[in-house]
């Protein structure tokens, strides 16, 4: 069974006991666990004994070990712990030596509680980002999870035969099976592994925005266009770009594409000189191109100019070899993540997972043990897999709500399946990132572009609870 969750931790580091009482008090007011120190080996013992913070506030100016020593040694235990410091005002060269020390942030005595926590925000979200980058050279790195089967190595083969190449590669394979990964990886193995790294859902956008994404626009190119706007292909110059969902790219705009990699250039939106770029293009699809080709869905040309080197992933269900290492990949990435326990799953889930089909494939593993992590068990999932139902996370309501309209055969007035999609889509985009941000309410309003107060406003009205 999944463990319970655990609040952030934070240990207090100072000589002064009146201000290491008002930070231990503020803090647990906070929501934190709080451990405190009176000197630098105290600290250095409790960490060598196992306690584990989220994060260390460390005054700079105590008894031997002082704040600079005391650093040093943590650096040394945890290498990735965020430490802020507390320096006195005018002690510039203090902060700049603590820094360079490996200190997270700083912050000047005296100092407000709007201060402190924002400094934590920081430090924790720029952790937070790290772990993701870690995930990320985990997947990418050949000894990681998705690259654990036969078929996936096969793949990275190819990649790594055509990686001082500019040839095009087309991704074929159903949704959520690792295109991106295995993109990502192509650039990573390529001569422009340096430059820029850039994706295009073909999917997410109408065709008339999508061009002005791909190409960019001049001033003036219509109503609202006060600037000049470079493209994606711009931005992905000396680099790859990926154009995931290539196969919903409407006719006019596959010419266009096609004439970019032919000539490499191209001409922005309302603009008439030619723009040069040299890029590398590797695209994606969960569709049959050569199906489409024949349907006339797609154009013959552009896809025999994109099919000139092609992999197709396997699904899931076809690479169970990967299924443990995947499994235990995702915990022990969520559990870092959501500052979880890492989760422990009962043979009965790993027997059930062993017989799922997986529609969802990679993606759909990879939420179901987000779910797991997060709730802190596994009952909920096993039950669906055991009823023949398949597991979901967000967007359950919104799919029961289209059930429902099918099913009353349009009885449901417009307006109201209007209303009750914009509520599900909005408590599912709310949920996810207060999920990122640990419920911190005030960083989940920033990242939303939403106040404060509209926020909590919407957690009501969505019916959203920590879990």
């Amino acid at each position: 069974m999944a463990g319970a969750a655990r609040k952030l931790r934070a240990l207090v580091v100072d000589d002064a006991e009146g201000l290491r009482a008002y930070l231990a008090d503020l803090l647990e007011l906070r929501g934190y666990h709080v451990d405190t120190a009176e000197d630098g080996r105290r600290a250095l013992a409790l960490l060598e004994g196992g306690a584990d913070p989220d994060v260390v506030i460390l005054d700079v100016m105590m008894p031997a070990p002082d704040g600079l020593e005391t650093l040093e040694r943590i650096r040394a235990l945890a290498p990735t712990l965020p430490v802020v410091i507390l320096s006195v005002v005018g002690k510039a060269s203090t902060i700049v030596a603590a820094m360079q020390r490996g200190a997270s942030d700083y912050l000047n005595k005296p100092f407000e509680q709007e201060e402190l926590e924002a400094t934590l925000e920081k430090v924790l979200a720029r952790r937070s980002l790290e772990v993701e980058r870690d995930a990320l050279a985990e997947a990418l790195a050949p000894e990681g999870a998705v690259w654990g089967g036969d078929a996936m190595r096969r793949i990275r083969e190819v990649l790594e035969q055509v990686g001082d190449t500019d040839i095009t590669l087309l991704i074929q394979g159903e949704s959520g099976s690792g295109k991106e990964v295995v993109a990502r990886t192509a650039h990573e193995l390529s001569s422009r592994a340096d430059g820029p790294f850039v994706k295009v859902n073909c999917a997410a956008l109408p065709a008339e925005l999508l061009e002005s994404e791909l190409f960019g626009y001049e001033k003036g190119a219509f109503t609202g266009a006060t600037a000049r706007k470079h493209g994606r292909f711009e931005v992905a110059h000396r680099g790859t770009i990926f154009l995931d969902e290539i196969g919903e790219m409407s006719p006019p705009l596959q010419a266009k594409l096609l004439q970019v990699l032919q000539d490499s250039e191209f001409t922005r939106l309302g603009g008439n000189h030619e723009v040069k770029v040299d890029v590398r293009v590797v695209c994606a699809t969960n569709r049959r191109l050569l199906e489409m080709v024949t349907g006339g869905g797609f154009r013959e040309d552009l896809y025999f100019r994109l099919n000139m080197v092609s992999v197709e992933i396997p699904p899931l269900r076809e690479r169970r070899e990967e299924l443990t290492l995947l499994i235990d990949t995702f915990l022990r990435r969520f559990a870092a993540r959501y500052g979880r326990e890492m989760p422990t799953l009962s043979d009965a889930l790993r027997r059930e997972l062993e017989r799922y089909s997986f529609p969802g494939n990679v993606r759909e593993l990879e939420n179901m043990m987000k779910r797991i992590v997060v709730l802190g068990r596994e009952d909920v999932i096993l039950d669906e897999m055991r009823e023949g139902r398949t597991p979901r996370g967000a967007g359950d309501a919104l799919e029961a709500l289209l059930d429902e309209l099918a099913a009353s055969a349009g009885e449901l007035p417009l307006r109201e399946v209007g209303r009750r999609a914009s509520l599900e889509a909005e408590r599912e985009a709310i949920g996810r990132v207060l999920e990122q941000t640990q419920w911190n309410r005030k960083r989940a309003a920033s990242l939303l572009g939403v106040s404060y107060k509209t926020l909590l406003h919407k957690i009501r009205n969505c019916g959203l609870e920590p879990e």
